[in-house]
């Protein structure tokens, strides 16, 4: 059974949130900042992504300002949001929509550009180019999966969810406006329909919610029990000049945090019989250290990336005025942190301890 958007899109008209990329009641959203957004909530809440939106919305206020800039200045205004492929990607975007001269209007133009899939396509045209369609993220997997009361868990049940979704627009008062029902549906799930305690007795959709009548709506969707996390761990070192600049290095373009700036130190290993902590530090000082120097453990970092938690012990030191210790440029070289690249951890791992903290201002 198709549920009866008109009543959805009655509650979204009284209840629907202030979003700085939303555009108000009756006007035509910008594609600009729904891409924008779209991107950069990917696996990322929006209290989190306001500040950076705002940020990027000031520094590149449209798309042909995106694509003129340096792309190391784009990696720096989003480093923190983690997953810098999406940076990199959106760039290249940027360029791509540049070169057009506008955004594509479809969900298949769309789905040519960089970094836009199917999620992020079905957005974009919904929202912005009130294209009858319906993205489905993860709010609307568990609307439908509550809806239709499907109990197989994801990631297997995720192409029935997606079928079953397509479907949740059938009702011509969704065909009629697209952009509010997609947004809609989006709040819904944000709100009433949440992971847990959903408020079923205010949803708009309760008398047709087949979880909410079998009393299961709070364990759907259900999910695989997910592995444990491997832990990994590293040895960094905090070098400080003088004039308060760290020595850093770029990791590489590609892969995890790539084309962010760290700490020189040991890789991260990823055994599960990890060295002890002695024999991990001798390794450090005598195989990565960039100088040989009276070392002060400024203590320990820990991070969890989605798939693995990262436990950093860094090590500090200051050097003294006009001192000429050799480094190799392989070891990177000194900047000051304000045209720096760091990600989430690094930033953490500069912050740590009493001692050696570099001068930011």
């Amino acid at each position: 059974m198709t549920p009866d958007a008109s009543l959805l899109l009655h509650w979204y008209d009284r209840h629907r949130r202030t979003l700085p990329w939303r555009a108000a009641p009756g006007q035509q959203a910008d594609p600009y900042h729904v891409w924008l957004s779209e991107i950069m909530l990917q696996q990322t809440v929006v209290q989190t992504v306001i500040p950076y939106y705002e940020r990027f919305l000031n520094r590149f206020p449209t798309v042909d300002a995106l694509a003129e800039a340096p792309q190391d200045e784009v990696l720096q205004l989003w480093a923190g949001l983690g997953y810098y492929a999406r940076a990199r990607n959106l760039h290249a975007c940027a360029q791509a929509v540049h070169r057009l001269g506008a955004f594509p209007r479809t969900v298949e133009d769309l789905q040519k550009l960089p970094g836009i899939g199917a999620y992020t396509s079905r957005a974009i045209a919904a929202i912005a180019f009130n294209s009858p369609t319906v993205p489905v993220d993860g709010n609307v997997e568990r609307i439908t999966a509550r809806l239709n009361a499907v109990e197989d868990p994801l990631p297997t049940s995720r192409p029935l969810l997606a079928r079953l979704a397509s479907h949740l627009n059938d009702d011509p008062a969704a065909q009629a406006r697209p952009s509010d029902f997609a947004q809609a549906l989006f709040d819904l799930g944000a709100s009433l329909c949440s992971p847990r305690s959903p408020s079923c007795l205010t949803c708009p959709w309760r008398e047709c919610c087949l979880a909410k009548a079998r009393n299961m709506a709070e364990a759907l969707p259900a999910r695989q029990k997910k592995k444990p996390r491997p832990i990994r761990y590293a040895i960094l070192f905090r070098i400080v000049d003088s004039e308060g600049n760290v020595l850093l290095h770029s990791r590489p373009p590609e892969g995890l945090l790539g084309g962010t700036d760290e700490l020189p130190g040991t890789p991260w290993s990823e055994e599960r019989s990890t060295p002890s902590p002695a024999q991990l530090a001798e390794t450090a000082f005598t195989q990565c250290a960039p100088i040989q120097a009276q070392w002060e453990d400024c203590g320990e970092v820990k991070h969890i990336f989605s798939h693995f938690t990262l436990l950093v012990r860094v090590y500090g030191c200051t050097l003294p005025e006009r001192s000429n210790y050799p480094i190799d440029p392989a070891h990177g070289r000194f900047r000051p942190l304000k045209k720096a690249i760091l990600s989430s951890v690094m930033k953490k791992c500069l912050l740590v301890g009493q001692h050696h903290k570099p001068v930011t201002g």
